[in-house]
């Protein structure tokens, strides 16, 4: 049986201008460790104060080596934010967490085990896999991890479009169909050379999405050196919209497993990587690779 961590500190992230309840559960789960916990830790608050932030505040809190665990109040985009900064850090001994307060909260729902502050006082730590993404041939080239997923083509059209607009149930349909309606398939060339379009690509380390939607039957667990490659071929938009109601309904089912998906873009496109929306330019070798067990995290 493995033994329980304790942690030196506690670094708890959280947006405090968060359109969720970010500050509010951030200081309640301080107040919480600090009853729970059998022994004695540093639990500090650290708010973000623009975008990308939050990488700075994990990467600075995961340096140095210490035996550190880095707590994220936020959904699934602020969480990437501090899996990148752990891993830029490079801390063997840094562990992750993160507490639900976005829209979404994919990565929480489909892989927690129980309540984070049992979790944390409990210390049973465990290693799940996650997505690295890198863009470009050279040595050097960018690179970003992913938590949960990576998606091209509708998933994020469909994201871009939603954030112009209030959220709320009805507005999101509305713009759901709206972007559906003016949506254009994209085309990549594959490692044999040949072109292919597609409606979406997404390559999952979990099986739901979106709150809504079951691409696959992936292993909750995150666990398992691989991801799964979920495409939908470029067909009428009568057969897309139908495949996507069938995700929301019953589920896609198994979807093929793999441990790296490599092809090159044409024209640039954008692309969604937990929850936020970035792009990738024309002609760059993108490069999807599971690295397995790269995380610790609790909860």
């Amino acid at each position: 049986m493995s033994t329980a961590r304790t942690f030196e500190s506690i670094v708890v992230i959280f947006n405090p201008n968060s359109t969720g309840d970010a500050p509010k559960l951030a200081e309640e789960l301080k107040a919480s460790l600090a009853d729970l916990l059998p022994y004695a830790a540093d639990i500090a608050l650290q708010p973000t104060a623009h975008a990308g932030h939050a990488v700075e505040l994990a990467r600075e809190a995961a340096g140095g080596g210490r035996n550190v665990l880095i707590v994220s109040v936020s959904g699934d985009g602020g969480y990437n934010e501090v899996v990148n900064g752990v891993m830029q850090a490079g801390n063997p001994n840094a562990v992750c967490a993160v507490m639900a307060a976005g829209n979404a909260n994919d990565h929480r729902r489909t892989t927690r085990t129980q309540p984070l502050e049992a979790a944390i006082a409990g210390g049973k730590v465990r290693h799940i896999d996650l997505l690295k993404m890198t863009t470009g041939a050279n040595t050097d080239a960018p690179m970003e991890y992913a938590h949960s997923y990576i998606g091209f083509g509708l998933t994020p059209v469909m994201a871009i479009d939603l954030e112009k607009g209030s959220k709320g149930a009805l507005k999101e349909m509305f713009s759901v169909m709206r972007t559906f309606s003016k949506f254009k398939p994209f085309e990549i060339r594959q490692t044999d050379g040949k072109r292919r379009k597609f409606d979406s690509l997404v390559l999952a380390n979990i099986a739901e999405m979106a709150k809504y939607a079951t691409l696959s039957e992936a292993d909750d667990a995150a666990s398992d050196g691989k991801f799964e490659v979920v495409i939908f071929p470029h067909r009428s938009k009568l057969r897309v919209l139908l495949t996507a109601l069938r995700a929301t309904t019953q589920g896609l089912g198994d979807q093929p497993s793999v441990s790296s998906y490599r092809f090159t873009t044409l024209k640039p496109i954008p692309y969604q990587i937990d929850g936020e929306v970035q792009s990738v330019e024309a002609n760059t070798a993108v490069t999807i690779e599971c690295a397995p067990a790269a995380l610790a995290t609790l909860g």
